[in-house]
């Protein structure tokens, strides 16, 4: 089942397990740094379009982010 708790819990482990500062994250996907914070803080989730390019930058499946596997 596709919830925000798991989307959310999965994004920001991908964000922290990349190594890459908030600041080049945003960089690479055309947002603002305080917009990356916010997705850690569950405060906001990233558009369809900036979730692909998430993903992307993450190097992350986005149905793993998505919960519909589990790796």
């Amino acid at each position: 089942m596709i919830t925000l708790t798991i989307i959310r819990e999965r994004l920001i482990e991908a964000i922290k397990l990349s190594g890459m500062p908030y600041s080049e994250i945003a960089r690479q996907v055309n947002v603002k740094q305080p917009t990356i914070s916010q997705y850690l803080s569950g405060k906001a989730m990233p558009a369809l379009d900036t979730f692909a390019k998430l993903c992307k930058v993450l190097d992350v499946d986005p149905a793993y982010i998505l919960g519909l596997t589990d790796n």
